[in-house]
């Protein structure tokens, strides 16, 4: 489990071919310490098991379907968000967050005002349920609030119900990838996990629906 507090920002210094899987080295120096085979960490909000480590980086592998099902990170050069799994005993500064990518958004638009970054970013349709104004959602494994949400009960009805826009604020952009973000980008994306256990549990106590185990 994360929190989408990014601890720093890495980059991808190798990507081979390893028994089907890619392979990624990732050069790191925070996120190294204690880290330990088997450990999880978020890279760019996937959740990757370590498979070797040493001081100076991790190495992690990508099944095709999670390349399939993420945006375009996994190359040598590649600067990628970084998080440790979060400890019992430590601060909770963003939002519950799994590192489980449920789809990749397309930056839109991106507009430069006084003190942050506008961005807007157009999801897959099958997440607009979970987008809310003031919302939390995780993008490329920020924990970031949402602004303007298109669609029905949003605050742009004329955008699409997939959509939505953030502002960024100078440490954001500093201290994450998010300051490279440019129109046409893709993002993985990962709506809030209590609003989707909330509306599932609420869809299932409807009368007439039954359980099943």
């Amino acid at each position: 489990m994360f929190t989408g507090i990014v601890e720093e920002v890495g980059r991808v210094a190798r990507a081979e071919r390893a028994r089907g899987d890619l392979r990624l080295r990732i050069d790191a120096t925070r996120v190294t310490d204690d880290l330990a085979v088997g450990d999880s960490v978020a890279v760019s909000g996937c959740c990757l098991t370590v498979v070797a480590h040493d001081a100076d980086g991790f190495e992690v592998e990508a099944t095709d379907e999670t390349l399939r099902a993420t945006a375009p990170r996994w190359h040598e050069g590649a600067r990628v968000n970084l998080e440790r799994a979060v400890r019992a005993d430590g601060r909770f500064g963003g939002h519950v967050v799994s590192g489980h990518v449920e789809g990749v958004g397309t930056v839109t638009e991106r507009t430069d005002v006084e003190g942050a970054v506008v961005v807007r970013i157009e999801a897959p349709p099958a997440l607009a349920p979970w987008f809310v104004p003031k919302g939390s959602v995780t993008v490329d494994g920020v924990s970031l609030t949402t602004v303007d949400v298109g669609g029905p009960y949003g605050t742009d009805p004329a955008a699409s119900a997939a959509s939505f826009s953030l502002w960024l604020i100078p440490h954001t952009l500093e201290v994450t990838t998010l300051g490279d973000l440019a129109i046409g980008d893709r993002v993985n994306l990962e709506a809030d996990l209590l609003a989707r256990y909330a509306a599932r549990a609420a869809a299932l106590a409807t009368p007439g629906t039954e359980r099943t185990r």
